[in-house]
């Protein structure tokens, strides 16, 4: 009896632990499937990345960087297989890095400025005393292939393609000259290690940038076949010219005002001309009406929120002046009292010059203090509204007349008009309207010029500004302010 009782005690025993056993393995595989639900997914590195670099040192960084957030953001839009990895000097703000990496999902790697050896040169471009920063693309040994770009390039569709080229491939926009807007290379230590020796060695370099070093490096690949994609995916070995279509320079666009690249498909857009012309500015559109495609991509993506507060404080600012200097009747030169010499010729040329310098400064202002990576239909209408304002400040001063003062105002009007005119048959006959329309209005110029210096010397004549020297003020000077 006290055996079977001590069987069946084991036996219950035996029926816990393996029940203990089973529980176990439930609650392992509950927290498992928990922890696989509950956890960020961690996305695989790509084999393939397209990278830019950035730098600080130049009164135009803060504009690069809005146009690589665009571009890597414009990227990601396509729906490119491929890791997006910027290049930054150890000195880039903190906040651009932190933006970067958290808000457009970039990869950023920190390196330092490369020396530049070719500092020196006569013909050396201060602009471009950091861009063989660009030679560390050689050394993102983690992926098999990478595409360089810079930060002026609009991307008109996917071009993961270009990932199957071989070890370098570059495009041709000068007939006999590669261009380094946007290169494929095969990432190599070996590669890379060469290049720095040839800059400590002082390689031949025409322009003491990467433009220079890099085509010197690969001097021959201008006579090797052009790129095509191999249709089953496979990645190619060697050197290739790539097709224009990758490298589309925007003065192609202005020539004809329409695409029209035989070789390749149309894919990125180029702007490598003058460096005041980028297509992020705000006053490139319509001088070059390919800008106005920039500024959509950056509406698709990162918006224009971090400029909005500037616009809103100087639109108030110049509503403001509009609103005073209609209230404030009287001229600034009403707070001198009247004199009856006139004879002062220097004083009256000096206040010529000055109201001149007024009306000047009316024009220029607004263009400087304007966000330059705003879009053009708010920075236009901003830089008239502001242009208004301080013009209306100089015809109180100096009680000139308005319509001259205001002749410019309405010429820069116009000519934005016929230079944002959608229906030129071609870029010729649009640049002959722009001639024309400046040709009719020089002599409208010329005149508001002569009618503000023939009212400036009315106001010298009626009013004076200045006391003679040494005189002293009449004791009723209260008397005489209005």
């Amino acid at each position: 009896m006290g055996w079977e009782n001590r069987q069946q005690r084991e036996h219950n025993n035996n029926v816990t632990v393996a029940g203990g056993f089973v529980l176990m393995k439930w609650l392992l595989l509950l927290v498992f499937l928990l922890v696989g639900f509950l956890s960020p997914v961690v996305k695989a590195q790509n084999k393939n990345a397209y990278a830019t670099m950035m730098y600080v040192g130049t009164p135009r960084d803060y504009e690069f960087y809005i146009a690589i957030r665009v571009l890597f953001k414009s990227l990601s839009l396509l729906n490119v297989q491929a890791d997006l990895v910027v290049i930054a000097s150890l000195d880039v703000p903190l906040n651009w890095i932190q933006a970067l990496e958290n808000e457009d999902g970039v990869k950023v790697v920190r390196v330092e400025n490369m020396d530049n050896p070719y500092k020196h040169q006569d013909n050396f471009d201060k602009r471009f005393k950091l861009s063989l920063n660009k030679l560390y693309a050689w050394s993102l040994v983690d992926y098999d292939r990478v595409v360089m770009l810079d930060a002026d390039n609009l991307f008109l569709q996917n071009t993961d393609e270009l990932f199957q080229c071989g070890e370098f491939c570059a495009v041709f926009i000068n007939p006999c000259v590669f261009h380094t807007g946007l290169f494929v290379l095969q990432p190599s230590m070996v590669v890379f290690k060469d290049m720095v020796h040839e800059l400590q060695n002082g390689r031949e370099n025409p322009d003491g940038a990467d433009q220079g070093f890099i085509a010197s490096y690969f001097p021959e690949l201008l006579d090797k076949p052009l790129f095509h994609p191999p249709p089953n995916g496979t990645k190619l070995d060697g050197t290739y010219r790539l097709p224009l279509g990758y490298q589309m320079d925007a003065s192609y666009y202005y020539l004809k005002l329409r695409w029209s690249i035989p070789c390749g498909p149309n894919s990125v857009i180029t702007f490598p001309g003058a460096p005041w012309l980028k297509p992020w500015y705000w006053w490139a559109w319509p001088v070059l009406p390919l800008g106005l495609q920039w500024h959509e991509k950056r509406l698709q993506t990162i918006g224009y929120g971090t400029d909005m507060a500037v616009i809103l404080i100087q639109s108030a600012i110049y509503l403001g002046i509009i609103v005073m200097t209609r209230l404030a009747k009287p001229s600034l030169s009403k707070l001198c009292y009247r004199r009856s010499d006139k004879s002062i010729t220097l004083v009256q040329n000096i206040l010529k010059l000055v109201a001149l310098w007024s009306i000047l400064a009316a024009y220029v202002t607004p263009f400087f203090i304007i966000p330059p990576t705003i879009h053009p239909m708010l920075g236009w209408p901003l830089y008239f509204l502001g242009a208004l304002a301080l013009c209306l400040v100089a015809i109180n001063a100096f009680l000139l007349p308005m319509l001259p003062v205001l002749m410019p105002w309405f010429g820069i009007i116009g000519v934005l008009i016929v230079m944002a005119f959608p229906w030129y048959p071609d870029g010729v006959v649009r640049a002959l309207c722009v001639f024309g329309y400046a040709f009719c209005a020089a002599p409208f110029l010329w005149t508001s010029i002569t009618r503000i210096m023939a009212g400036l010397q009315v106001s010298l004549e009626r009013e004076g500004f200045m006391p003679r020297l040494g005189e002293s003020s009449p004791p009723s000077w209260f008397n005489k302010l209005y």
